[in-house]
């Protein structure tokens, strides 16, 4: 007989997700957010907007006090948006709020790129013609990164090169000790 399936735990009431299109007019910004957004930025965020859609939702309390995203709504008010995707954290209490605002931001701030793995996929991007107009977390344009690991890669298969030809050098040399030369009579040695 044949064990029933293993059914996983359904996930808490509290934090089931549910999407409701508020209207930024009612969307409050904190005063009191630390991480600040500059034109440029704002300028990228709208283009990603246009470019992708709005992907991810503003996240507020159940007063509709922003808790992350003021940089989307930003971007939204900018566009002449009226309205936009929201999901309710009204499970967290005010304190817990305000730490995960700070949270949310440092987390993908302390994040470190791996910057041959992005130059590949901003070069495979880049045959699509798509440039969303950031720049790299380190500061370098995306041209010089994908650059770079084109160098670091040509400098790979030199390397390799280089080393296939002295292993040849050197196995050529031992060679001509194991093979005799025209004329000359095996080794009868055993």
């Amino acid at each position: 007989m044949q064990k029933p399936a293993r059914l996983l735990p359904s996930v808490d009431r509290r934090f089931r997700l549910s999407v409701t299109y508020r209207s930024i007019a009612e969307l409050k910004p904190d005063p009191a957010n630390p991480r600040r957004h500059s034109k440029k930025q704002i300028r990228q965020i709208k283009n990603s907007i246009e470019t992708f859609g709005f992907i991810v939702p503003v996240l507020v309390d159940r007063d509709g006090n922003i808790i992350a995203g003021h940089g989307r709504v930003l971007a939204c008010r900018e566009l002449g948006w009226t309205e936009v995707p929201t999901l309710c954290l009204d499970h967290l209490t005010p304190a817990q709020a305000r730490a995960f605002m700070i949270a949310d931001n440092r987390l993908t701030e302390i994040a470190t790129w791996d910057d041959q793995l992005l130059a590949v996929q901003l070069k495979e991007l880049s045959l699509l013609d798509l440039d969303f107009g950031i720049e790299a977390a380190s500061g370098r344009s995306f041209d010089d990164l994908v650059c770079e690991a084109e160098a670091q890669r040509a400098a790979k298969v030199v390397k390799s090169c280089r080393k296939a030809s002295r292993i040849r050098q050197a196995w050529g040399s031992r060679s001509s000790k194991l093979i005799p030369s025209r004329g000359a009579a095996p080794s009868t040695a055993r």
